[in-house]
């Protein structure tokens, strides 16, 4: 799991504002920094983003009998009978599956048996980059930075050069409570998949058995929902997980193994909160 933590800032303090709501069963926080964090165009552009983000999880929750998702898995209503984003983010899945060789499918085992449609691994991904499109915009004459953070995959931007990158920390799955490393990041997006809060819940498509191998894998890169898909893939994907992700262009991560060991793609510069560099393969 990752999350924002406090930068190292010139001696002049950046105003911040942090607003935090609970949607899709998790907590989704927003953190702005500039001195237009009070003004009207920060409070319109949150409350659009948690607005945004309530619409999806009433079409898309595997968690709610009435979301579109769950009628068409029950067969009440087809694609063309559901929100037009669930045929969006379909053929997103479909484009998903082609990207990971099949180690990410929305077709998964079902609660009581057969398969059903669940694109639970990309939806969230997808619905907070889109979402973040809000707060990107007070980049401009507001000249505000942002952070939007969904149970632990992060979406970030900066206005200027001259405020200070993002650190989010890499949540330790071996120590609940320990920082990993921390990550700078000025744009793009960071996704972490793994067992420790839910279980062994990620299954692999091409068997049907969780996914085991691996305690959690780390993905960032320009899109928060190809972050997202890819940090799925990789737990499912297990021992060479991390030679794939180093061959996927413009993205970088880490893996934590079952014993605890933690290695990066080449790419990746992360330390830990004591500066000691994380071995790279």
């Amino acid at each position: 799991m990752t999350g924002p933590r406090p930068g190292r800032e010139p001696a002049t303090t950046i105003p911040r504002r942090a607003w935090v709501e609970q949607i899709m069963g998790m907590p989704i926080s927003v953190h702005l920094r500039g001195d237009s964090v009070a003004g009207k165009a920060a409070e319109g552009a949150v409350a659009a983003v948690f607005a945004e983000l309530r619409v999806v999880d009433a079409v898309f929750s595997t968690y709610r009998d009435d979301s579109d998702v769950m009628r068409l898995n029950r067969k009440e209503v087809d694609l063309a009978g559901c929100h037009p984003d669930v045929r969006v983010v379909a053929d997103l899945c479909g484009t998903a599956r082609l990207r990971t060789g099949g180690a990410f499918d929305p077709e998964l085992p079902a609660p009581t048996g057969g398969t059903w449609f669940d694109p639970s691994g990309l939806v969230k991904g997808w619905a907070v980059e889109r979402a973040a499109a809000h707060l990107a915009a007070l980049g401009g004459p507001e000249g505000l930075d942002f952070c939007l953070n969904a149970g632990g995959d992060v979406i970030v931007g900066t206005a200027t050069d001259e405020t200070p990158a993002w650190r989010v920390g890499i949540e330790d799955p071996s120590d609940l409570g320990g920082i990993l490393c921390v990550l700078p990041l000025r744009g793009g997006g960071v996704a972490t998949s793994g067992s420790v809060h839910r279980g062994a819940h990620i299954v692999d498509p091409r068997n049907g058995a969780p996914a085991s191998s691996l305690l959690a894998a780390t993905v960032t890169g320009p899109s928060l929902m190809w972050a997202d898909v890819y940090a799925t893939a990789a737990v499912v994907r297990g021992a060479d997980a991390l030679e794939w992700i180093d061959s996927l262009a413009g993205y970088e991560g880490l893996v934590v193994t079952a014993d605890g060991q933690a290695t990066a793609t080449p790419g990746l510069r992360l330390t830990a909160p004591g500066q000691t560099a994380i071995e790279a393969t």
